[in-house]
């Protein structure tokens, strides 16, 4: 699968060969022996059988009536090289004077493998590329030069035959192209030089020559110009009148910018040529300019997470190595296995940052040439990528490969990234840059998902509408996340409480209340997101009742364990987390900041949820958070001892003033009925809630 990564030719070609020897057999024909070299790795005639293998003359050669059998050929795919015993054959009196000034060294033709299993076979393939361009703005299938096209394509015989009109005429040449014929010998000994436009000088199309075909001649027609970017196009000899021959120089390839208008026919017929029957081979999956929209197969796979962790699993061992492969195609998914990988082990770097620039550029470029990813996305920077596909990775891709992944090439190819581990350092917790570079791959809509083994399901990341925050969602719960109102459950990691109940009937009632009211955060179609720290206690206690009524379960997780010089209790994720984020712990202000909560609750907490309370307070005060009610489960002595003493002192302190209604947003309550009454005047519009709202002296409404 990684061969399209070694060469830019295509597969099923090889470049041009030279002449290694030259025997005359008479005046009409001469054996010549062509040596091909450096032939790419990919090369499918490596492995197919020799009747399998043309000989493509040369289009200048074939347009003076000469043609080329194929006899023997010998590959050696250690040594990349091929040689070939060719018979030139001449069909005219100007080939034949042509193939006698044919020498050693002079380019004459390549190999092209017809492999049954890459012709196209459904008419759709072809039609489905009129009007899409490549990334220069290039169609990739036209003719006559319009958009729309005008090709006509059946299926026959079980593949896609199109059938090219002819324009009405024939090309002759002018009597100077003896004199040229010297010149052409000389230039052929120059790989690569664009001979045929030189041909052109001396070729004249008569408009009233009738397209029959005599012995000893070529007969030249032209049509208007195909420009086929997506497959190789030959010359199909089963659909051509009686009679008709067309010379090897049979194949149209698909990196010229006009695949081609004269073809070269010989034989002996009465009957008018009026169409050129073309057959077609794909090019390698990965070559094809295949968009993703296309890939039903590839599409219907990647819905399924087993065929995603079946997937995975054929990555290289250690698991702690770097590994990535760029897919296009469902069959590829099914194929996978060690070797389809590329695995690298990059050293981690202390980058010395903008004291050094110079230092600072050269290590991170280093870095990023280290990792799996970059062959394949340089591929797509290189053009020997040219189809749609995902980018399956055993870790999140390093957000030094920003710039590649987001620039315009590359964002229009990578169409979904899958990865397994957030992090090779740190296991499933993502790092500050990681989370920021998945807000960037998000609003370039390059979608990311989680092959998740803890929860054993797929994730996508998804943004919270109107925020720069998000969580890997499972795929059939993200409309429910994104439509979602949120409330939340703040508490002790140690202990649960004895709110269960409670808790369970007040979650319940809000599940009825939307049914009665009518309000942006509640109403009948509102589904419910209930986020927690996604640790034991208090937190597991909420995801589990979110669970149990079916209400989306989330979690904010950060990565609690310590360098041993610090007092954390060790939190182990509680398995009711249906979406979620991870944190590592430098980052725990972050993490709270991006809970944006609609509807928080507090049970009885430590100094985590002291924390957490009085971020929600801050985030009313300053407006970053509407002033809905937040409801605190508990004794109101245990809240008073809390939260009043402070209130106290900065009220008559006069440094919360102007602030002081912000105790109006918090409300202590022992029972479930107790909240439903508040939340219900809330979406009623019947709560004195916010800046015009009563002050509480005790910092929290402790009977409402």
């Amino acid at each position: 699968m990684k061969n399209y990564l070694l060469s830019t030719h295509f597969d099923l070609i090889t470049e041009d060969g030279f002449i290694v020897d030259v025997k005359k057999v008479d005046e009409k024909k001469v054996l010549i022996t062509v040596k091909i070299k450096d032939i790419s790795d990919a090369f499918l005639g490596f492995e197919a059988k020799s009747e399998n293998i043309l000989f493509n003359l040369k289009s200048t050669l074939a347009q003076l009536g000469v043609d080329a059998i194929k006899k023997e050929i010998d590959l050696n795919k250690t040594k990349k090289t091929a040689e070939v015993l060719v018979e030139i054959i001449s069909h005219s009196p100007l080939a034949q004077k042509m193939i006698s000034l044919l020498k050693k060294n002079d380019y004459v033709g390549k190999l092209f493998v017809q492999e049954d299993s890459r012709k196209v076979r459904d008419p759709l393939y072809l039609t489905r590329m009129f009007l899409r361009k490549d990334r220069f703005n290039r169609p990739l299938l036209s003719f006559k030069e319009k958009k729309d096209g005008e090709l006509i394509l059946e299926k026959k015989d079980g593949y896609t035959i199109a059938f090219l009109p002819i324009k009405k005429g024939k090309l002759t040449y002018t009597k100077e192209i003896e004199n040229f014929l010297p010149a052409l010998s000389k230039i052929l000994s120059c790989k690569n030089y664009p001979t045929r436009e030189l041909l052109k000088l001396y070729q004249k199309f008569e408009t009233n020559e009738k397209t029959d075909i005599q012995k000893e001649e070529c007969l030249l027609v032209k049509t208007d110009p195909l420009y086929i970017r997506t497959v190789f196009a030959k010359v199909s000899e089963n659909f051509l009148p009686k009679g008709f021959h067309h010379t090897s120089a049979c194949i149209l390839e698909p990196n010229t910018l006009a695949s081609g208008d004269i073809y070269e026919f010989y034989g002996s017929s009465s009957l008018e040529l009026k169409h050129i029957p073309l057959e077609f081979y794909t090019l390698e999956p990965h070559r094809e300019y295949v968009f993703f929209e296309d890939r039903d197969q590839l599409k219907e796979k990647l819905e399924d997470p087993k065929v995603l962790f079946n997937a995975i699993k054929t990555a290289p061992k250690p698991e702690n190595q770097l590994a990535s492969v760029y897919i296009v195609k469902g069959t590829e998914l099914d194929k996978l296995n060690e070797t389809s990988w590329i695995i690298k082990d990059p050293k981690k770097h202390d980058f010395p940052g903008l004291d050094e620039p110079e230092v600072q550029a050269h290590l991170v470029e280093k870095y990023i040439k280290e990792q799996p990813s970059y062959p394949f996305l340089k591929a797509i920077e290189d053009g020997l990528i040219t189809s749609q596909g995902i980018l399956l990775t055993r870790h999140f891709p390093s957000p030094l490969l920003k710039k590649m992944l987001l620039s315009d090439t590359i964002q229009r190819n990578v169409k979904g990234v899958y990865f397994q581990y957030p992090s090779r350092s740190n296991d499933e917790f993502f790092s500050h840059e990681d989370r920021a570079f998945l807000l960037d791959l998000a609003k370039f809509a390059i979608p990311v998902f989680w092959i998740d083994n803890a929860s054993k399901r797929v994730l996508q990341y998804v943004l919270r509408p109107q925020k720069d925050a998000g969580m890997f969602v499972p795929i059939s719960l993200i409309n429910e996340f994104r439509k979602a109102t949120f409330f939340g459950v703040y508490g002790s990691n140690l202990i649960a409480g004895k709110f269960d109940e409670e808790l369970k009937k007040l979650l319940n009632g809000i599940l009825k209340l939307r049914e009665k009211v009518d309000h942006p955060l509640l109403c009948k179609n509102t589904p419910l997101a209930l986020v927690t720290g996604g640790g034991p206690g208090a937190m597991e206690l909420g995801n589990k009742i979110a669970r149990e009524l079916k209400i989306l379960s989330c979690a904010n997780l950060v990565d609690f364990r310590t360098n041993g010089f610090s007092v954390v209790n060790e939190q182990k994720i509680n398995p009711y987390i249906d979406a979620k984020m991870t944190y590592r712990l430098d980052r725990l202000v972050e993490r709270q900041a991006e809970f944006y909560l609609d509807f928080p609750m507090f049970l009885m907490g430590g100094i985590g949820a002291d924390f957490e309370l009085l971020l929600e307070e801050v985030n009313r005060k300053t407006g970053s958070s509407p002033a809905n009610p937040i409801l605190l489960f508990g004794s109101n002595d245990f809240w008073r001892e809390k939260i009043t003493s402070r209130f106290q002192i900065n009220l008559k302190s006069g440094t919360i003033k102007g602030s002081e209604w912000v105790s109006n947003c918090f409300y202590a309550i022992q029972t479930a009925e107790q909240g439903l009454k508040i939340y219900k005047d809330f979406f009623e519009n019947k709560l004195s809630i916010g800046k015009k709202g009563p002050v509480y002296k005790e910092g929290f409404c402790s009977n409402y």
